[in-house]
């Protein structure tokens, strides 16, 4: 501190605020800069908020507490500062731009101190709103703590009363992080409970989840039930649509209702032709995946991240690196995700040597392996028999710092895939896990239509009943 009084530099507060956030990587040194700050009267709202999210991240929050209590006896509004302390930090700078009134951070993973931090306010003058209220869902959920969440709503409705945006909140929780259709379910059916009416938004979220998980009719059911209720469905309800309509391979109908899409004014964005890339190259139907590439870059809509992971589902080793290089050119990676996708593709295919090869591909793209690589890596080439490199990469994993895994020890220790007796086990394994995994989406849509015998709709061909379907007829008209 002396340093800085002697160095002779005058502060300001834009000086304070850039000072904290290119410190924000060593919480002692920001923290430093930011009582340099207050020592010279330029610190602010804005710079005490940016502090106390810097020390959240660094999960020194008794520190972050006790700038929160030196604000509150300043009489300075520590609104900002307890919204931090719910939500979630990576969405910090994103919020300050775009307003001057939510900033956040969240206890991740921990929901009962977010919980406890909205219960407080009032201990600090504030009164906890429904702008406040929504924040702190929004953080639960986003954090996978759906059940949580549906529990304080519940049991809050005295102070705020259930609505559907609260129910909203949770329902994504339940489609989008989870999809768990199971769960979604459910809290359709409580909002009908508790006489919450769905809006568009709640529609969204239901067709989504349905999409995701290939339940084809539901998903166009309450297409049908949304447009009757005068709502009118966005892109994303598009998006769903086509994307579960190319996954049961009803690919012309995907393509009329991306016509629909466009005749209603929608734009389509990349995530639309990523909806029905990835479907497509997952079925191995490689020519039609390019001719959607060739409409989205027609129009002018550039490849993303996921546009390459879909194509690198399906292509072999040299495929493989065209597209590495293409991604490299456009400046989108390759990046940790997308080598574990190829990893994992080529030991699913038993072929470790070519793992192998993209293993030492990675460091040329400048790729340092994390210890999800090193697990991928050690457990495809012990079941494929090569114990020996998969101790080496056991020995280099631990070398780098990454915790040893006792599963890999263990696996090893027992050669399941070293003989040919072993790999024919692998084999028949896989086969019975396919199988399994079939069987499971087969009775998963068998289920979703026991509320309408009457209808008889030959799920598993999907072309035929949407040609006899009036909901899909009311959809590609």
């Amino acid at each position: 501190m002396a340093f800085l009084d002697e160095s002779g530099v005058e502060a300001n507060r834009d000086m304070v605020l850039l000072a904290i956030w290119e410190l924000r990587g060593d919480w002692k040194l920001a923290f430093l800069g930011f009582k340099w700050g207050e020592k010279r009267k330029c610190c602010d709202e804005e710079a005490c908020s940016l502090m106390v999210w810097v020390l959240g991240s660094h999960r020194k929050f008794s520190t972050a507490w006790c700038l929160i209590r030196d604000l509150n006896q300043a009489l300075m509004d520590t609104r900002r500062a307890m919204l931090i302390m719910i939500d979630r930090p990576k969405n910090y700078l994103k919020r300050l731009l775009l307003s001057a009134y939510d900033i956040i951070y969240a206890s991740a993973n921990h929901p009962s101190k977010a919980i406890k931090t909205f219960q407080i306010m009032e201990k600090f003058r504030l009164s906890p709103d429904q702008e406040a209220f929504h924040v702190l869902l929004n953080a639960l959920c986003k954090n996978g703590n759906m059940e949580e969440a549906e529990e304080f709503m519940l049991v809050s409705k005295k102070f705020f009363p259930l609505e559907v945006e609260g129910f909203n909140i949770v329902l994504d929780g339940w489609c989008n992080i989870s999809v768990d259709v199971y769960q979604a379910k459910r809290v359709w059916r409580e909002m009908s409970k508790y006489c919450i009416t769905p809006d568009a938004t709640s529609y969204t979220h239901m067709i989504s989840c349905y999409s995701k998980v290939g339940i084809l009719f539901d998903s166009l059911r309450l297409y049908d039930e949304m447009k009757k209720r005068d709502w009118v469905p966005g892109l994303k309800v598009y998006n769903s649509l086509i994307y579960v309509l190319t996954r049961e391979n009803c690919y012309k109908e995907a393509l009329k209702v991306l016509d629909k899409g466009k005749e209603m004014g929608l734009q389509p964005d990349a995530a639309t032709y990523n909806s029905m890339i990835g479907p497509l190259c997952e079925s191995k139907k490689l020519e039609e995946a390019r001719q959607i590439l060739s409409a989205m870059i027609n129009d002018n809509l550039s490849p993303t991240v996921e546009t390459y992971h879909a194509f690198l589902q399906s292509a072999d080793s040299t495929g493989t690196l065209e597209v590495l290089d293409r991604m490299k050119k456009a400046n989108l990676g390759p990046n940790g995700n997308t080598f574990l996708i190829i990893l994992e593709k080529f030991f699913i295919l038993e072929q470790p040597q070519k793992a192998l090869e993209i293993w030492n591909e990675m460091k040329n793209h400048g790729v340092v392996p994390e210890s999800t690589h090193y697990t991928v890596m050690v457990k495809g080439l012990a079941i494929c028999g090569l114990f020996t490199k998969a101790k080496e990469l056991l020995a280099e994993m631990t070398s780098n710092g990454f915790s040893e895994d006792p599963k890999l020890k263990k696996l090893l220790k027992k050669p399941i895939g070293g003989s040919v007796k072993g790999k024919r086990r692998v084999r028949q394994l896989k086969q019975a896990k396919r199988i399994n995994l079939k069987q499971d989406r087969i009775a998963k849509r068998q289920l979703s239509f026991l509320k309408f015998p009457s209808l008889e709709i030959p799920v598993l061909k999907a072309k035929q009943a949407l040609n006899r379907c009036a909901i899909f007829a009311t959809c590609a008209e």
